[in-house]
């Protein structure tokens, strides 16, 4: 297999066409109060998909927020309630790295289901998802403000200006890559990894798990984490 991807790899780095647009399922992570939300941007629906889970957990504070959700699930079904209709699976990351299936659910499923949870964060929530909401139709108006908003996100963090500017260029570097593997057939997940890791060993001997425990990382982004050489290297 990873003879066959190599190929796919090596096609792909003298290929010359055009980018295209590639509709697929974009997962991201959103951050209300220093509380992570798993999302989900589905390009064809043109719509958001949240882990309820996470956003029980935000609500809550609840230690357990995965048997908080099967509680109410179950009352809620119990109940005849149809909030548990706008909830389906869909594999996220899990926090072992892992894609599990979990339940998601969009905006409308998120609101119904903020009403059935008692928590004093609810009004603040549903504003925050409004604006989740809203930046993501901006930017398919308006493209370049993605960047935008990566770049004052990386800024908050502290990252240099020069640093920045090689991660955007590795980003764009990355999809024309991931585009050209999908055009030759590669299959996103496993595929993707094989490609990935062959080319981090070409410049530093080591697979992307190796190397992210040679950093010392564990859930952090490899590439958040690298010096403008290394992003320049890979």
């Amino acid at each position: 297999m990873v003879a066959r991807l190599m190929i796919f790899w090596n096609l792909s780095r003298n290929e010359n066409s055009v980018i295209k647009e590639v509709d697929k399922m974009n997962n991201e992570i959103k951050i209300f109060e220093g509380n992570q939300i798993r999302s989900v941007w589905d390009n064809d629906k043109e719509e958001w998909y949240f882990s309820v889970v996470d956003v029980v957990g935000t609500l809550t504070d609840s230690k357990d927020p995965g048997a908080y959700w099967r509680k109410l699930k179950q009352r809620l079904k119990e109940e005849g309630s149809e909030v548990v209709t706008f909830c389906h699976g869909l594999k996220l990351k899990a926090a072992d790295g892992k894609m599990r299936e979990s339940d998601v659910a969009d905006m409308q499923g998120i609101f119904r289901i903020i009403q059935s949870v008692p928590s004093p964060k609810a009004e603040p929530f549903k504003m925050w998802l409004a604006e989740v909401g809203k930046e993501r139709l901006d930017e398919i108006v308006d493209p370049e403000l993605t960047i935008e908003r990566a770049l004052e996100t990386y800024l908050r963090k502290g990252y240099s200006r020069e640093w920045i500017n090689q991660r955007l260029q590795a980003i764009q570097v990355r999809k024309e890559l991931t585009d050209s593997w999908q055009d030759y057939g590669v299959k996103e997940g496993l595929e993707y990894a094989i490609l990935t890791n062959e080319i981090s060993k070409a410049w530093s001997v080591m697979s992307t798990r190796e190397y992210k425990d040679f950093k010392g990382l564990k859930k952090q982004n490899l590439r958040d984490n690298m010096s403008t050489t290394e992003l320049i290297l890979n």
